[in-house]
């Protein structure tokens, strides 16, 4: 039976240093500009002896329990695994066709089961042709060029949740056409364009639940177009794709970035994510962000706003049943400092400010938030603690007042 293990252990190991050779002969790190994740290492990788097939395995979790004290309600505890996730990538006959898999399990990323509704653990599911280093085009699902936070991996994030305006605002994955091309140079100006056009309805959705109001009018698809900027040249270890200056950037680190979308005859209130419109609507969205690292510090800035000539949708068959594209603005603002020791003290403040046409809707939001990290193996492993505080204001004047704390672990490979 030992020798058996030990057997395992050295393909398994031979198998990860053959991935390693393969990726430095071919020019070819699955570096893509889509990549919805933070990596500490390789993960566990095989790769078949004639070269032909490469096939690499990733996981990670994020365990939290949270207390809520909510203004009108009574205070409560929830305790839950956040996200699982298992992440599959290679390439299968010739490096330059690239495969990428990510499926999730926890109850907040699949969301509530209903009838009719198919139940989604896709997250990613994309091929890619990457003919050189600059280019890649790739077929799938996948994240939109949207901002820096929402491209980032949930689990390269300070904060155990990405922040509200990205949560209502953001452009997220959806199913079409990507492409990229990235000219990143150490030290040096550099700069990236991304593109994609895309169904315009979200990952992978589908549904054929007679109950739900059904769009005649939804042929329409969704173009989203990026330009970043990164005046000083690439972060260390491509540091743009992790919050929060844990590498502690030893020359000052900029990157902004500005990106825009439409989308013809959405279907959801906020285009790709969000409740079903009971009519179809055109929607613009303007995404703009900034980052910056130094020594262990670390700024992030952002804006976000979504557009709709008439935002307000009526169900054709019960004039008084009506719902709501989320329009308005919001801005985040992040700062950052890491220790040596490897702690890390954070704070955020968003703004969201949704347009005059769905105050009745939806309320303006202000949330801060006060978090304490401490990394053990980098965004692989580490250990994250905050309290955050939110002001809503509605539109008959009357505001609430909710805070929460929270504790969460992240362990992933």
């Amino acid at each position: 039976m030992k020798k058996i293990t030990l057997f395992l252990m050295l393909f398994i190991t031979l198998g990860s240093n053959a991935q390693e050779i393969i990726r430095t002969k071919k020019d070819n790190d699955l570096k893509l500009s889509s990549l919805p994740y933070y990596n500490y290492g390789k993960g566990l990788g095989i790769t078949s002896p004639d070269s032909l097939f490469q096939f690499n395995i990733r996981f990670r979790i994020q365990n939290r329990v949270t207390y809520f004290d909510n203004e009108n309600q009574d205070p409560y505890f929830e305790g839950q695994v956040r996200r699982l996730r298992l992440r599959f990538d290679g390439f299968v006959g010739n490096p330059k066709w690239l495969y990428v898999i990510q499926l999730s399990f926890g109850a907040g990323d699949v969301g509530v089961e209903r009838t009719g509704e198919n139940l989604n653990v896709i997250r990613d599911a994309i091929v890619y042709y990457r003919p050189s280093k600059k280019w890649q085009l790739g077929f799938g699902v996948t994240k939109l060029p949207g901002t820096r936070q929402t491209v980032n991996s949930s689990g390269a994030l300070q904060l155990s949740d990405r922040s509200v305006n990205n949560m209502r605002f953001g452009i997220d994955r959806d199913f079409g056409f990507h492409f990229a091309n990235l000219n990143e140079v150490k030290d040096r100006f550099s700069y990236n364009f991304k593109a994609a056009v895309t169904m315009g309805e979200g990952r992978n959705w589908t549904t054929n639940n007679p109950n739900i109001h059904v769009i005649k009018d939804d042929n329409g698809l969704s173009y989203t177009g990026k330009i970043e900027l990164l005046p000083f040249g690439t972060f260390k270890k491509d540091g743009h794709y992790f919050e929060g200056d844990i590498l502690r950037e030893p020359k000052p680190k900029v990157m902004v970035s500005g990106a825009y979308n439409f989308n013809a005859k959405a279907r959801k209130a906020s285009g790709q994510t969000g409740d079903l419109l009971l009519e179809a609507r055109d929607m613009s969205s303007v995404l703009l962000d900034a980052i910056a690292k130094y020594n262990g510090w670390a700024l992030m800035a952002t804006y976000m706003s979504r557009t709709s000539k008439d935002p307000i949708t009526q169900n054709p068959l019960d004039a008084t049943q009506t719902r709501a594209v989320f329009t308005g603005h919001g801005m985040d603002y992040q700062l950052s400092y890491v220790f040596p020791s490897k702690y890390e003290l954070i704070a955020r403040f968003s703004i969201q400010k949704v347009a005059n046409e769905i105050r009745a809707y939806s309320p303006n939001t202000d949330q801060f938030t006060l978090g304490l990290n401490k990394y053990i193996w980098e965004h692989a492993l580490k250990l994250q603690g905050e309290i955050t505080n939110e002001t809503l204001q509605y539109a008959n004047g009357n505001s609430l007042k909710n805070w929460y704390l929270r504790f969460q672990i992240e362990v992933g490979i």
